[in-house]
C-alpha cells in the first residue's frame, strides 16, 4: 500500500489514540460536573446531591413536584454557586494558561507565574485594596480585575521587553526576566503590606493565600467575562503551539507568525490569569500540574491538552476548594495551601523524573 493509498484509508473515528483523547475529555467533564454538584451540597449545611439537582432545576423553571426550602435555594444560588462558578472559571483559565507558557516556552515546569503575570496582577490588586481604589471605587470588581490585570500586563510586558533582541523574544532571557519580575513584584508586595492597617493585613493575608470566598454574582460576571475572553484568544492558536514544538525556525518555515504568537498568548494569559487573581488571590500549582498530566495521559498535542487542561484544571480547583471548606469546618483554608500541599510533591516528583531522564 502506497502513503497515498493509506491516507485515503485513515479514518481518524477509528484512530485508538483520538478515541482515547476523546474519551479522557468526555471522563473529565463528568467528573467535573458530578465534583461541581457535590461541591455545591458541602458546607456547614449539608445538601444532598439530587437535592441540589433539584434546586438547579427549579431556579431555571423547570417544575420537579418537590418542595424546596426557602433557605436552602438562598444558601445554593447566592453563596455557593457563584463560588464554584469561579473555581470553574479560574481553574479552566489557570489550566489554559498554563499550558499556553509550557507550549511557548517548550518547557514543562513553565506556570503563569512564570513571566511574572500572577505576581504583578497581585501587587496591582493588593495596591487597590490599600489605596481604597484609586478613588475609582465606584467601578466596584471591574475596577479592581482592571488594575490587576494593568499590573499583569505591565509585568509581562517589561520582561517581554528585556527579553526582545533584533525583533524577536529570546526563550531563555524571558524566563532569567521573570524569575527578577518576580522578585520586584514580592518586594512591592511586602511594601504595600508594610503599609496596610490592621483590617486590610488579615484581608490581604488571606486573599495572597488564595480564596473563593469572596465570590458574588457581582465580582464573577465581569471576572468570567475576561477569563473567557482569554481563553477563546488561546483556544484557537493550539496548531501554532504544536508547531512551536518543533522550533522556532521551523514553525516559521511551517508559516506560523511566531512573534504575532508569543504576543496573543502572553497578552491573553495577562489578562485571564490578573483577572482570577483579582478576585481570588494568588493560587499555586494548578498552571503547572493540570497540563502536564493531560500530557501524560494522551499526549502532546494542543487541540487536547489545552480543553483537557482546561477540564482538569478546573477539577483541581473545585476538589481543592470543596477540602479547604469542609477539612477544618467550620473556619476554611486559604485554598492556595491546599493546591500548594497537593502540588508541591508532584512538582518534586516532577523534577526527580526530568533528572533522571538526563542521566
Amino acid at each position: 500500500m502506497t502513503v497515498a493509498d493509506a491516507a485515503q484509508t485513515y479514518d481518524p473515528a477509528r484512530d485508538p489514540l483520538i478515541i482515547w483523547r476523546r474519551a479522557t475529555l468526555s471522563g473529565l467533564a463528568v467528573a467535573l460536573a458530578v465534583a461541581a454538584i457535590f461541591a455545591l451540597g458541602a458546607g456547614a449545611m449539608e445538601i444532598a446531591p439530587l437535592r441540589v439537582v433539584e434546586i438547579l432545576l427549579q431556579a431555571m423553571g423547570i417544575d420537579t413536584g418537590t418542595v424546596i426550602e426557602p433557605y436552602e435555594a438562598a444558601a445554593l444560588m447566592s453563596v455557593r454557586l457563584p463560588r464554584i462558578l469561579l473555581a470553574l472559571a479560574c481553574g479552566a483559565t489557570l489550566g489554559v494558561a498554563g499550558a499556553s507558557l509550557q507550549a511557548l516556552f517548550r518547557n514543562p515546569l513553565a506556570d503563569p507565574t512564570l513571566v511574572g503575570v500572577a505576581d504583578g496582577a497581585a501587587v496591582g490588586a493588593v495596591a487597590w485594596i490599600v489605596f481604597g481604589g484609586f478613588g475609582l471605587a465606584a467601578f466596584g470588581a471591574w475596577g479592581i480585575i482592571l488594575v490587576a490585570f494593568v499590573g499583569g500586563l505591565i509585568a509581562t510586558s517589561g520582561v517581554m521587553l528585556i527579553a526582545r533582541g533584533e525583533g524577536r523574544i529570546d526563550i531563555a532571557t524571558l524566563l532569567l526576566a521573570g524569575l527578577a519580575m518576580k522578585a520586584l513584584a514580592g518586594a512591592l508586595l511586602g511594601y504595600l503590606i508594610f503599609l496596610a492597617n490592621d483590617l486590610q493585613m488579615r484581608s490581604l493575608t488571606f486573599w495572597l493565600l488564595g480564596s473563593l470566598g469572596g465570590a458574588t454574582w457581582s465580582t464573577i460576571i465581569p471576572a468570567s467575562i475576561a477569563m473567557g475572553v482569554s481563553v477563546l484568544l488561546l483556544a484557537p492558536l493550539a496548531r501554532p503551539f504544536d508547531a512551536l514544538a518543533l522550533g522556532e525556525a521551523e514553525a516559521g518555515h511551517l508559516g506560523v507568525r511566531v512573534e504575532r504568537t508569543k504576543r496573543i498568548a502572553v497578552g491573553a494569559v495577562a489578562l485571564g490569569v490578573g483577572a482570577g487573581t483579582a478576585l481570588t488571590g494568588v493560587i499555586g500549582f494548578v498552571g503547572l500540574v493540570a497540563p502536564h498530566i493531560i500530557r501524560l495521559i494522551g499526549g502532546a498535542d494542543h487541540r487536547f491538552v489545552l480543553p483537557g487542561s482546561a477540564l482538569l484544571g478546573a477539577l483541581l480547583i473545585v476538589g481543592a476548594d470543596t477540602l479547604a471548606r469542609t477539612m477544618v469546618a467550620p473556619a476554611e483554608l486559604p485554598i492556595g495551601v491546599v493546591t500548594s500541599a497537593l502540588g508541591a510533591p508532584f512538582f518534586f516528583w516532577l523534577l526527580r523524573s526530568r533528572g533522571s531522564a538526563k542521566r
